[in-house]
């Protein structure tokens, strides 16, 4: 893997770790989850063979310290950053985006709100709730995790949040924490037991102990807002020759699918199915990194 060039860029209330790769049109991979610019090590240097591949740690995130550790976080506030890091790193030509997760929400609001940078966003399921016929049942999910995590702490509202993340549509009730699922259907990563960190590469090692402690700030800052959002559909519809809504092909049916198959559907266009499920970029890289390549360039 190809050491990155890194960079740090003051925006409004944080200071962001910047990571680039190779040359050529500008590519800003959004990452998603309480993941952050090493989400996408996996793909990155193949992408960047004809693209400069940049990434990001969110503000909050990793190695994106607040100025004020409290701030409420908004859609629009990240989606801001990213136009930043385009400002920067491509001034003069539309960039093309990519996010998973909740970076596919910024994506969503980053095309809406600046088309004219923008040649080409994927959004890969968006866990955009609210244009859902069943949203309340969600804010009600929302809302006992919450619980949760003040009441008995992080693992138990992680395991909660997972778990009503892959039920079936249909299937939203009080999880059964009986055998706590993992976290990576809640978009981050799955836990990395300690020993099995001591055996990993240096910077895959530390790639997962940051994930580790993005978790409280992840489900606890960023979940409530990010999954609140509701995107402009009429908006997203008039652009829709730019934009490519992808859901996972192992997690069809499962919640974080579903806003993407409906944005799909209420655009237009096709849902882009990717290997794997919702984390289909960790568990399939070669193949995710490809059918990324392929739709960018379509």
């Amino acid at each position: 893997m190809t050491d990155p060039t890194t960079g740090r860029l003051r925006v409004d209330g944080a200071t962001l770790h910047y990571e680039v790769r190779g040359t050529g049109p500008l590519l800003l991979l959004i990452p998603g989850g309480a993941g952050d610019a090493a989400s996408y090590d996996g793909i990155a240097d193949d992408l960047a063979i004809d693209h400069t591949v940049a990434s990001y740690d969110p503000r909050g995130m990793s190695r994106s310290p607040l100025d004020d550790p409290e701030a409420t976080q908004q859609v629009a506030q990240h989606a801001d950053d990213a136009f930043r890091l385009l400002e920067l790193l491509s001034p003069d030509t539309p960039a093309r985006v990519a996010g998973c997760s909740s970076g596919a929400i910024v994506a969503l609001h980053l095309l809406a709100t600046h088309p004219g940078r923008l040649a080409r966003v994927v959004a890969h399921e968006p866990p955009v709730v609210e244009v859902l016929p069943d949203a309340a049942e969600h804010r009600a999910m929302l809302a006992r995790v919450q619980d949760t995590f003040r009441r008995d702490g992080l693992m138990p509202a992680v395991a909660e949040f997972a778990a009503a993340l892959s039920r079936p549509a249909g299937l939203n009730r009080p999880a059964d924490l009986s055998q706590p699922a993992g976290l990576s259907r809640s978009g981050a990563e799955k836990p990395v037991a300690a020993e099995a960190v001591m055996e990993l590469p240096p910077r895959a090692a530390a790639r997962a102990e940051r994930t580790k402690a993005n978790m409280p700030y992840f489900l606890g800052r960023i979940v409530p807002s990010f999954m609140a959002y509701v995107p402009d559909l009429d908006r997203l519809a008039a652009l829709s020759d730019r934009l490519v809504l992808a859901g996972g092909a192992d997690s069809r049916g499962e919640l974080p699918y579903r806003p993407a198959a409906f944005l799909a559907e209420r655009c237009g266009t096709e849902l882009v199915h990717f290997p794997g499920g919702h984390i289909g970029l960790s568990t399939h890289p070669t193949e995710f990194g490809e059918l990324l390549r392929k739709v960018l360039s379509a």
